[in-house]
């Protein structure tokens, strides 16, 4: 029988069942729906005896997975997770600061505190700015100057060479 365009694979052929089959019961599909109705049924009796069930579940806080339920171990090198809850945790309670977050916190201090004795003109580099500065301002000073002196040389030929 033709499969259509594309051939698929060995492995991964679907499978469909027929209604016949459904109603006589012999589908190769599994039938997971069974499982569930199992389960409700059996949270349906526990309900029942609702005082051992919740006796027994004050003693399991965590949930286990795969073997852990059934073997119990004592790891010392297991590490549990430290997941706290909002309402769970201590406002009051400082955490300690790693070395390399101190050290951050410890260079933006400085950093402020030298950006500050630069702005009051305090540190060895803001001086040499300073005298850097002043002296461009008296260069500039000396140059309009001159080309004030050379504008009014110039003005004085003028009115010389029309007399």
């Amino acid at each position: 029988m033709g499969r259509g365009k594309f051939k698929g694979k060995p492995t991964g052929r679907r499978q469909f069942s027929h209604p016949d089959e459904i109603i006589a019961g012999t589908s190769s599909r599994p039938r997971t729906f069974k499982k569930v109705e199992a389960e409700h049924k059996e949270e349906e009796s526990g309900e029942e005896s609702g005082e051992e069930s919740e006796e027994q579940s004050g003693d399991e806080t965590e949930k286990q997975k795969g073997t852990q339920g059934v073997i119990q171990i004592e790891n010392p090198n297991l590490v549990k997770s430290k997941n706290l809850k909002a309402k769970d945790a201590d406002m009051g309670k400082t955490t300690e600061l790693s070395r390399r977050e101190r050290e951050e916190i410890e260079k933006q201090r400085a950093h402020e505190r030298y950006m500050r004795l630069q702005e009051q003109g305090k540190t060895e580099q803001a001086r040499k700015d300073l005298e850097r500065l002043a002296l461009i301002r008296q260069q500039r000073a000396d140059a309009a100057k001159k080309r004030e002196e050379e504008k009014a040389a110039k003005e004085l030929k003028k009115s010389v060479a029309r007399k």
